[in-house]
């Protein structure tokens, strides 16, 4: 696969679940209030500057579209829709 311009194929990292204070489990989809979500950066595009290929990263999670590519699912967003470089 080759990925052109300021595209970044990632991983999603798998969810998370978060306990609410009064010990409910909320999944993912549940958390509306985390606006970012994290991944791995499986092939940066060839404009891309600011990450390599293993990066983790932070993301908008209303950015980019999913890509299934022999039965694996990714994501394909824009460098600018990367907010943190862990």
């Amino acid at each position: 696969m080759k990925v052109v311009g300021k595209n970044i194929v990632i991983k999603e990292t798998v969810d998370k679940s978060t306990t609410t204070k009064s010990g409910l489990f909320l999944g993912e989809k549940h958390r509306e209030d985390v606006r970012y979500k994290e991944g791995t950066i499986v092939i940066p595009g060839n404009d891309v500057n600011a990450v390599k290929k293993g990066d983790i990263i932070y993301f908008d999670k209303h950015a980019g579209f999913k890509l299934e590519v022999e039965k694996e699912l990714y994501t394909i967003i824009k460098e600018n829709d990367i907010v943190v470089v862990l």
